[in-house]
C-alpha cells in the first residue's frame, strides 16, 4: 500500500481526517482526527438516525405526511423548495435529504423530530463531539449556534464504519441509514476520485461501491462515507475549514487534497491495481 497523501495543517486550513478499515476499524491515517470544526451539512446524519430509529420502534409512521411551513422555509441545497408539493411523507423527506441533503426537508423533518431528541441520539452513538446544533437559516445570527454542525474526523469515520457493519442501534436501522445515503449525488470531493455516476451509483460500478454525506459552506468542506471495492473496505472522514474571506485559491486547494485523498482510497480498495476503464 502507498502512502496516504495527506495535506498537511497550516495557518490557512485546518484540517481534521481519518481513514479506517470499514470492517477491522484499524486506523490507516488521519490528521488531527480528533480536533472538532464545523461540519456544515453532515450534521444530518444523526437526524437520518433518529428518524430510522423512530421508523423501526413504530414512533412515526414511514407514510406519515410532513408538510413544509413558512418557518421551515430556506433555500440553497435541496429539491423541496423547487417542487409545488407542500407535503411529503417522512420516507419521502428523509430520502431529500440524502440524497441532495435537503434544507428545507431537514428543518420539517427536525422539527417533527425535536433537536433534544436527535441530540439524545448523537450521544447514545458516540457521536458526543459530532452533532446537529440548529436548524438550517439562511441567516445565522448572534442569537443562534455558530453553526448549523460540528464534529471531528475520528467520531465521523467510526460512525460511518459503525454503519457499514451495521451496528448503528440496529441493523436494520443502519440499513435504512445507508440506503437514504446511498443515493447522494455529491461527489465532488473525496468522491470524485472514484469516477462513479452521480446520479445512479447504488450498485457496484467497475467493482466499486460508496454512500457518502457532505457539508459545504463558504468556509467549510467536509465529506465521509465508506467506499467499498474488491480488495477492502474503508471508512473516511474528511473537514476542512478556513477563514473566511481567504483567498479563493484556498478552496481549490483544499479540493485537489481531497481528491488526491479519494484517489489513494481508490488503490486501497483495489488493492493498489487500479480499476479498469472497460
Amino acid at each position: 500500500m502507498s502512502e496516504p497523501p495527506l495535506p498537511r495543517p497550516d495557518d490557512s486550513v485546518r484540517w481534521s481526517l481519518e481513514v479506517r478499515d470499514a470492517d477491522s476499524d484499524e486506523v490507516l491515517a488521519a490528521i488531527q482526527p480528533a480536533l472538532v470544526l464545523p461540519t456544515a451539512s453532515i450534521g444530518k446524519l444523526v437526524l437520518l438516525v433518529e428518524a430510522a430509529h423512530q421508523i423501526a420502534t413504530e414512533r412515526i409512521d414511514p407514510a406519515e405526511q410532513l408538510s413544509r411551513s413558512a418557518d421551515d422555509w430556506v433555500a440553497d441545497s435541496g429539491l423541496w423548495y423547487r417542487l409545488a408539493t407542500d407535503t411529503l411523507p417522512v420516507t419521502d423527506v428523509c430520502a431529500l435529504i440524502g440524497a441532495v441533503s435537503d434544507n428545507l426537508a431537514t428543518n420539517v423533518l427536525l422539527r417533527r423530530l425535536g433537536l433534544d431528541t436527535v441530540t439524545a441520539t448523537a450521544e447514545r452513538i458516540g457521536m458526543q463531539r459530532s452533532r446537529l446544533l440548529d436548524r438550517v437559516r439562511d441567516d445565522r445570527g448572534p442569537e443562534h449556534p455558530p453553526a448549523l454542525s460540528v464534529g471531528c474526523a475520528t467520531d465521523l469515520a467510526g460512525f460511518c464504519a459503525g454503519l457499514h457493519r451495521r451496528e448503528i442501534l440496529s441493523p436494520g436501522i443502519s440499513e435504512r441509514v445507508s440506503g437514504w445515503l446511498a443515493a447522494n449525488t455529491d461527489l465532488y470531493m473525496v468522491a470524485n476520485a472514484f469516477g462513479l455516476d452521480p446520479l445512479a451509483h447504488t450498485d457496484p460500478d467497475r467493482g466499486i461501491v460508496l454512500w457518502n454525506k457532505t457539508g459545504t459552506t463558504s468556509d467549510v468542506r467536509a465529506d465521509t462515507g465508506v467506499v467499498s471495492g474488491p480488495a477492502q473496505t474503508v471508512a473516511y472522514a474528511a473537514i476542512a475549514e478556513w477563514s473566511d474571506g481567504a483567498e479563493p485559491s484556498v478552496r481549490d486547494h483544499v479540493l485537489r487534497a481531497m481528491n488526491a485523498l479519494g484517489t489513494w482510497l481508490r488503490e486501497v480498495v483495489t488493492d493498489d491495481r487500479g480499476v479498469s476503464t472497460q
